[in-house]
């Protein structure tokens, strides 16, 4: 079954290669320079750019409805024959969220908690940017389950950044 991989940006080719994946999501800083590993070729890649906050701030790019459209509508039209590799910097917030959000819009079925769990439980350092969530909640018709889920899984322990890690389009137990 394919699934979804969260790395850090630091970490991109090494995790590209280990898991195969052959299409990704980039959710970093407008201007930020990286090196799209060499197994994702530019047309299977999509870089949506805005600062990892949680309010509107003077002069920063917050997260936007207008992202999360462009977020699942790049989730949507993914092939699923490879793992869909989703980074940020870190790999702890913004990609984090970045996966939550695919998962659920991939599957509509998936309960919010039981996969909010899953996440937990496969990446420790994860804290999904909060406005994200909210934003993909409301947009997906959620009625507050996904931000409720997040909040119950509370703050990840501190990392400078995160270790990739798989989370599934279907919830563990």
């Amino acid at each position: 079954m394919p699934h979804l991989i969260v790395s850090p940006v630091s970490r991109i080719a090494e995790t590209a290669t280990r898991f195969g994946a052959r299409d990704m999501l980039t959710l970093m800083n407008v201007g930020s320079k990286f090196d799209r590993p060499s197994e994702i070729e530019a047309t299977r890649h999509l870089f949506i750019g805005f600062n990892d906050i949680t309010e509107p701030s003077d002069g920063i790019i917050h997260p936007s409805v207008d992202h999360i459209n462009q977020l699942v509508a790049f989730g949507r039209r993914w092939d699923r024959k490879a793992p869909l590799l989703i980074h940020c910097y870190a790999g702890i917030s913004r990609s984090t969220a970045g996966a939550y959000i695919t998962a659920l819009a991939l599957n509509p079925e998936l309960d919010e908690i039981k996969l909010a769990h899953t996440l937990r439980r496969n990446a420790p350092s994860a804290t999904p940017n909060a406005l994200l969530v909210a934003l993909a909640d409301d947009l997906l018709g959620r009625k507050g389950r996904m931000v409720d889920a997040i909040k119950a899984i509370g703050r990840g322990e501190d990392a400078f950044e995160g270790t990739p890690f798989i989370l599934p389009l279907t919830a563990e137990t």
